[in-house]
């Protein structure tokens, strides 16, 4: 393996504690003061405060008849995609229920989380898409009531992002931005209080959602988007190029690693990154990235780029090779697989069915991107039908209970022994 781009700064993955502690305030006040204190944050720092944050029905149809027909037309057709796959995950998820033992039943159910809210970020680059990747799919799991808040952008409302939200399905829909948002939902500050909160967001709001996790579920915590691209000689350094700048430009900490065999393919990538950058109108964000977190890394073989790429555990991974195959069968370690040249980061992020809020810094590892099964609680139950299979469990489980010292458990599989085992 020869390095030869490395990133100038690695990505953080400790607690930034001054960050920590000012998130930390905003919650305390929050919860102490409620829907004053939301009002006060949103001011001082959006320069918002209407007077309801709540958008009324007759107000978000005024939005959307605002929006050009055919942006409509592009949201209605994305989340029709999303839509599609979600409803096939959730038909995957079946209940269970079996007979273990004669007259022994056990199961499961998949239970939706009943209250949701879903953050969906504004700012310079205002993701709309990620209105259809939480409310969309939190209906389609089942869940009772999923409310949306989304930031306004410089004091005006953010159509196209209301409108998705809308068309998504949202019961109800806020102009709230930032920890306060968070803050607002979990507590139930000037709304009903939610069960899980779930999106994407920056720096502030990925520690509001690590420090509210326990009072509220979350899907994940989210660091800057990453890409990963694995190729070799069957494609060319402006795909290359394309593909790496496409998703730096999310932010200046958002990592962007070419993974290759081929060395003139590396060298020829790097001179195209700097020229794309010349004319790319996001250059100010990815230029940084690209400069400080990029790494361009040469191995041998297919087999030296699985191993890297699984210890990178990149969020987005781009495969481009002569078998991408292998890299599908064997990788273990990934957000989303993008496999071949023909498809690409942003059709996942934006449109072609898959969900695009997925673990970064390293969380690959042990967890998957938000999907519609996020959203279900997977319930267990049992019931035991004859007297003899109550006391078939309850003698080995009064044993069991023994060796641990829990006379209490040991009693209740005591009583039923005796009970049901007479008449067994």
């Amino acid at each position: 393996m020869r390095l030869l781009k490395d990133a100038v700064s690695k990505s953080a993955h400790g607690e930034d504690l001054g960050l920590s502690s000012m998130v930390r305030g905003i919650l305390a006040d929050v919860n102490d003061r409620g829907e004053e204190a939301v009002r006060e944050l949103s001011e001082k720092f959006d320069g918002w405060s209407p007077e309801s944050f709540r958008l009324s029905d007759e107000q978000i149809g005024e939005i959307i008849a605002g929006v050009d027909p055919r942006t409509i037309d592009d949201i209605k057709w994305a989340q029709s995609q999303i839509r599609n796959f979600a409803e096939i995950q959730r038909a995957s998820m079946t209940d269970v229920e079996v007979e273990t033992l004669p007259g022994v039943i056990l199961g499961h159910r998949h239970l939706p989380v009943e209250n949701v809210g879903c953050y969906v970020p504004g700012g310079k680059f205002p993701m709309v898409a990620s209105a259809h990747m939480s409310v969309l799919t939190a209906k389609v799991a089942g869940c009772a009531r999923v409310i949306a808040c989304t930031p306004p952008i410089n004091g005006e409302v953010p159509a196209e992002t209301v409108t998705a939200m809308a068309l998504a399905g949202a019961d109800e829909i806020y102009l709230l931005g930032g920890i306060q948002a968070l803050a607002a939902m979990a507590y139930g500050a000037g709304m009903a209080p939610v069960d899980m909160i779930v999106g994407p967001g920056n720096a502030y709001v990925a520690e509001a959602k690590r420090q509210l996790y326990g009072r509220v579920g979350i899907d994940l915590l989210a660091g800057p988007t990453e890409t990963l691209i694995i190729a070799d000689d069957t494609v060319d350094a402006e795909m290359c190029a394309t593909d790496l700048l496409g998703q730096a430009e999310h932010g200046p900490t958002s990592p962007a690693i070419l993974l290759t065999t081929s060395e003139e393919l590396a060298r020829a990538t790097i001179v195209e990154v700097d020229r794309q950058l010349e004319r790319l109108r996001t250059s100010d964000t990815a230029g940084p990235a690209w400069r400080d977190h990029g790494r361009v890394i040469v191995c041998d073989d297919n087999a030296e780029m699985l191993q890297v790429a699984d210890q990178i555990a990149s969020e987005h991974v781009q495969v481009m090779t002569n078998d991408d195959q292998f890299f599908a069968e064997n990788m273990r370690n990934y957000g989303a697989l993008f496999l071949g040249p023909r498809t690409n980061v942003a059709y996942g992020d934006k449109a072609i069915g898959t969900n695009h809020t997925l673990p970064t810094q390293g969380a690959a590892r042990y967890t998957g991107g938000l999907w519609v099964g996020k959203f279900l609680k997977t319930c267990t139950y049992q019931r035991v039908e004859s007297d003899s299979a109550s006391a078939l469990v309850g003698e080995y489980c009064s044993r069991l209970c023994a060796i641990e010292n829990f006379d209490g458990h040991k009693a209740q599989a005591d009583i039923r022994v005796e009970r049901y085992g007479a008449s067994a």
